[in-house]
This record gives structure tokens, C-alpha cells and sequence, in this order.
């Protein structure tokens, strides 16, 4: 592994190539830094190499880090999130890709309008079927939309996806091809204040992939900051 910048210039550099294969614009993906673990020094040196966007899976990490980088940061809740932690999720997360019950989306409801914020929130669909993920099955995806659509202080962004983890990123193609589908499906709905123009798909072992089936926002961690220890 290079340096901090080094690796978000080379993440950058295969990000382009795949948009480009696939006939789109590589300002078009949103690159996300996912921070899980690394200390705010760190990060630190992810952000002067031009990172705005900073994933966190746990609401409790986040909240200790954030006052130690500078404003202006894009915070994503990319982990699981339980309702208890709502409250704090709204106060940092402008982004949470996560949402994966209407039990879940009421708490968020309830406490950005307390808060006077609106949520953009992802639908986390478990396309795999892995027992060991979160989110909702693809078969559930559509009716949970429709009951985030009467909430006025969440807006529904798009979908995203935790592939399974392989050594050859072609064999969860299937699995981001089939979000997509998830999502072109989902905006004929035509819901208020649901729109389909995100898919958060892709992780460092396989975000080319994942690009080239129509990821808008690519969540990597370990290819930016190296394997966790």
C-alpha cells in the first residue's frame, strides 16, 4: 500500500476507467472514504488528498471523531443502525444508507422533525439473501417505500447494497445488476419524496463492477486506508 493519497489517486483513476467502459462520467460517482477503525489523523490525510465524503458504520465512532476533522465533511451511516440511536444519527448523518424497516424510518421521522432536518436515506436491500446482512428482501423493497412516502422529513435517495464478499468480483454482477432493476422499478412508483437517482453499491474488492451496473456512490475503505488490523 502506497500512501493515504496515493490510493484515493489510484481509487480515482479506477473509478474513471469503469465509468468510462460503461459509457458514463466519472464525476457522475461519488467516491466514499469508509473510516471504520481509522483514527481522525488518518482521515485527516484522506481528506487533503480531496475526500468530501466519509462513511462510518457505527453512530457512537462517528460522533467521537467528528470533533476532532474539520466542517464540511459529508457524513454516510453506512452500518446498521438501531432505533435508539436515531436521535444521534440525525444529529451528524446527513446520509444514511441503511434504512431497512418502516419501525426504523418512523424513529428517524421523529426525531428530524424535532430536530428541524430532513434525512436523505437509502433502502439497504439484501439482494444476496445472506443471513448474516441487514435489509430488506428484494420482494419487500417496493412496499417499504411506500410507506417511507408519507414521512416528511425523510427523503428516500435511492437504494444500496452489501454484496457478498468473492475472490472474482463478476460473480456478484447478478447482485448489482439486480439492485438497478430494483431501483427503475421503484421509480415508476412515482412516490413522493422518493427519488431513484442513488444506488450505493460497490466496496474495494469489487466497485469496477459495480460502476459499470450503474453505481452512483462506492463506499471503500480498505483499498484507501489499507486492511483493518
Amino acid at each position: 500500500m502506497g500512501t493515504v493519497a496515493d490510493n484515493v489517486a489510484a481509487v480515482r483513476e479506477r473509478i474513471a476507467e469503469a465509468a468510462l467502459r460503461s459509457g458514463r462520467r466519472p464525476e457522475d460517482i461519488r467516491l466514499i472514504a469508509v473510516t471504520k477503525t481509522v483514527s481522525p489523523e488518518v482521515i485527516g490525510q484522506a481528506l487533503a488528498a480531496g475526500i468530501t465524503d466519509v462513511g462510518e458504520n457505527r453512530v457512537q465512532e462517528a460522533l467521537g471523531k467528528a470533533p476532532a476533522l474539520p466542517a464540511g465533511i459529508t457524513w454516510h451511516l453506512i452500518g446498521h443502525l438501531q432505533t435508539n440511536k436515531a436521535k444521534q444519527a440525525v444529529q451528524l448523518f446527513p446520509w444514511v444508507h441503511s434504512l431497512d424497516s418502516l419501525h426504523l424510518a418512523q424513529a428517524l421521522e421523529k426525531r428530524a422533525a424535532a430536530a428541524g432536518v430532513r434525512v436523505k436515506c437509502l433502502v439497504e436491500v439484501n439482494v444476496a439473501g445472506e443471513a448474516s446482512k441487514h435489509g430488506v428482501r428484494p420482494e419487500e423493497a417496493l412496499k417499504l417505500l411506500e410507506g417511507v412516502a408519507a414521512l416528511e422529513h425523510i427523503e428516500v435517495r435511492g437504494l444500496m447494497t452489501v454484496a457478498p464478499y468473492v475472490t472474482d468480483p463478476e460473480e456478484v454482477r447478478p447482485v448489482f445488476r439486480e439492485l438497478a432493476a430494483l431501483a427503475r422499478q421503484a421509480a415508476e412508483l412515482k412516490l413522493p419524496q422518493v427519488t431513484m437517482t442513488e444506488l450505493s453499491m460497490g466496496m474495494s474488492g469489487d466497485f469496477e463492477v459495480a460502476i459499470e451496473e450503474g453505481a452512483t456512490m462506492v463506499r471503500i475503505g480498505t483499498a484507501i486506508f489499507g486492511r483493518r488490523s
